[in-house]
């Protein structure tokens, strides 16, 4: 399993950076996201724009005010 804390990323750089890493995992791996607000708009992006995302298997906890935990798999069966 691969943790990525985005919170102290300048907004702008995120999504680049979570997209670079989640295309570094192997297939079946999962990037934990740990980010300071809910990540509904990148799952959506992600679910658009990414085939190895697994959308099924996306799941987000609230930790507290300012922690969102999320996981992002990636397809077992993708390339």
């Amino acid at each position: 399993m691969t943790t990525l804390d985005v919170r102290e990323l300048p907004p702008a750089d995120r999504h680049p950076k979570i997209h670079a890493v989640f295309d570094e995992l192997d297939p079946g791996e999962t990037l934990t996201l740990v980010n300071d607000h809910e990540p509904k708009p990148l799952f959506y992006e992600f679910k658009a724009e990414v085939d190895a995302f697994d959308a099924d298997g996306y799941t987000v906890e609230r930790v507290d005010a300012e922690q969102f935990v999320a996981e992002f798999p990636k397809r077992a069966d993708c390339d």
